[in-house]
């Protein structure tokens, strides 16, 4: 939360504690209404008074549709749908999901025994990377050995080409394809 957020929230719940208090008092009879009363129509009939409590008012009001209507963390949460931002002393690198999708793709159709794949990358606020792999291979693939060579290849790609740590590669076979013979 930014520092003026913080401090509209405090003089915000303030103001909202000190209300409800005197509602409290007036409800219970242990404050007499018309002394509220009049301080209420001294602060708003002066003219210095009324101009103080006008422009309070009126910035309570752009501060509240603010926090209403205008989310501080959508921007944050935008980013970390898209992809992975890292920065440094020189600047900021943006790398989306569909570059780390197309990484994990080209890594597996490069397996020969990898007919067909779909990937899907899973990003979390701490930067971990998770990926899902859909793979249709060729009857003549050792499944487990596959998959072993294929998620440290993964992983392997994915920390050379961004410097990510690649949490989970997971692996699931759609469907064995068969090879394709020829007929004499």
């Amino acid at each position: 939360m930014k520092f003026l957020e913080k401090v509209t929230l405090i003089i915000y719940s303030s103001i909202m504690f000190i209300v409800s208090i005197i509602l409290c008092l007036l409800v219970f009879g242990w404050l007499d209404t018309g002394l509220v009363g009049d301080i209420i129509t001294t602060a708003i009939v002066g003219e210095t008074s009324s101009k103080i409590v006008l422009g309070v008012s009126v910035i309570f009001i752009l501060l509240s549709i603010k926090c209403i209507f205008f989310d501080s963390n959508s921007k944050e949460k935008t980013t970390e749908k898209q992809g992975i931002l890292l920065e440094n002393e020189s600047g900021k690198l943006m790398i989306s999901k569909e570059t780390i999708q197309n990484l994990v793709n080209s890594v597996a159709l490069n397996f020969q025994s990898a007919e067909d794949v779909t990937t899907k990358v899973e990003l979390d606020k701490e930067n971990n990377v998770k990926v899902f792999v859909n793979l249709i291979v060729n009857e003549e693939a050792v499944i487990k050995d596959l998959s072993a060579n294929l998620q440290a290849r993964i992983k392997e790609k994915v920390k050379t080409a961004t410097d990510l740590e690649v949490k989970e590669v997971n692996i699931t076979i759609k469907k064995v394809a068969p090879t394709q013979q020829e007929t004499e």
